[in-house]
């Protein structure tokens, strides 16, 4: 059971999900361009506009624990393995946040169960974003 759980977390990326793959691919279409996982951005940000000084975070629900979401609920089960890894998470999450804030950032962050509904995120990503048609270079 162990070597199984183990595997199947090595499995578990950190890039390039397939939530980040449709928000990228949705960004594309709107006329967007961006960089990705910048390591010179506080968090690396999944996806960063860099003249607008804008980034997006695409969170997983169970991962980052999105509390409006039922995939969000913490395991029943080895609650003392997860709670205090899950909290890590979140912790790390709110310290890049604000370390993006300070600079003068503005942060989005999208729930994987967000992207299932594509004409709600188109217009919160324009709302987030502004005009498409600023260069990003």
């Amino acid at each position: 059971m162990a070597m199984t759980r183990s595997e199947n977390m090595r499995r578990i990326r950190s890039k390039n999900t397939s939530p980040e793959m449709v928000v990228r691919r949705l960004l594309h279409r709107l006329g967007y361009r961006y960089r990705l996982h910048r390591k010179d951005v506080p968090g690396k940000p999944d996806i960063v506009f860099l003249a607008r000084r804008k980034a997006i975070f695409i969170h997983g629900c169970f991962w980052h624990q999105h509390s409006a979401c039922r995939e969000g609920r913490p395991p029943k089960s080895n609650g003392e393995y997860w709670q205090p890894k899950l909290a890590r998470n979140q912790e790390r999450d709110r310290r890049n946040q604000e370390a993006l804030a300070t600079l003068g950032w503005t942060v989005m962050v999208v729930w994987e169960c967000e992207v299932n509904s594509e004409p709600s995120l188109a217009e919160r990503l324009v709302h987030f974003l502004g005009p498409a048609a600023f260069s990003e270079h």
